[in-house]
This record gives structure tokens, C-alpha cells and sequence, in this order.
């Protein structure tokens, strides 16, 4: 069973910076994809990024040109820095990855980022 495992989450004020990390359990050899998602109270789980092992990244449009996503497959491990936080960025963010060839996700336990303004 793989686990991920996150760190990096706080509180910050508006216009600050916070990086997030998440690191599997198992090497990131078969794991095709690993991302990034949020979830504000009362509203949908979105993405905010993701990445496959070879570097294509994706970014959702709420976050584009503030955060940037990255892994370090030798570590198992890919971060989220985020600059320029806004409150509308407050969430409880959650990490997951897939594996090739497979279409079941795997979910972090998730870490809260609070924003204030």
C-alpha cells in the first residue's frame, strides 16, 4: 500500500510564501503521476498541479504564475511552492499520485493552509 506522506502547511499572510512537500512510501519509478489537490470548506476538490515522472507539469488556472510544482524521483518526493498566497488560497491541500497503467488514485492525508488577509 503506497502512503504519502505531506509536510509544509501553515499560516501565512497574504501576499507570503509557503512550500509544501509530499514523499511516497515506495520509489517513484511507477508512479506516472503525482499532483496536487485543494479543497476550501464547502466546495469541490480541485487541482492546483500536477506532474508525471519525465517533468510535463499542469497547473490550475487559480494558481498559474504563482506556484510551481517540482519532483525529485531519487527522493520520492515532489513540492509545491507557493508565492503571492491569497486568502481565496486558504484550503486543506492534498497530495496523490497513480501509478502507469492503473487509473486508482492514492490520497495523502492532506495538510491545512490557512491564508489571512
Amino acid at each position: 500500500q503506497l502512503r504519502l506522506v505531506e509536510s509544509g502547511g501553515g499560516s501565512v499572510q497574504a501576499g507570503g510564501s509557503l512550500r509544501l512537500n509530499c514523499t511516497a512510501s515506495r520509489p517513484a519509478l511507477n508512479i506516472k503521476t503525482m499532483g496536487w489537490y485543494r479543497q476550501a470548506s464547502g466546495k469541490e476538490r480541485d487541482l492546483v498541479a500536477s506532474i508525471t515522472y519525465g517533468g510535463t507539469v499542469d497547473y490550475g488556472s487559480a494558481v498559474k504564475g504563482r506556484f510551481t510544482i517540482s519532483r525529485d524521483n531519487a527522493q520520492n518526493t515532489i513540492s509545491l511552492q507557493m508565492n503571492s498566497l491569497q486568502s481565496e488560497d486558504t484550503a486543506v491541500y492534498y497530495c496523490n499520485a497513480i501509478y502507469s497503467g492503473r487509473s486508482y488514485i492514492h490520497w495523502g492525508q492532506g495538510t491545512q493552509v490557512t491564508v489571512s488577509s
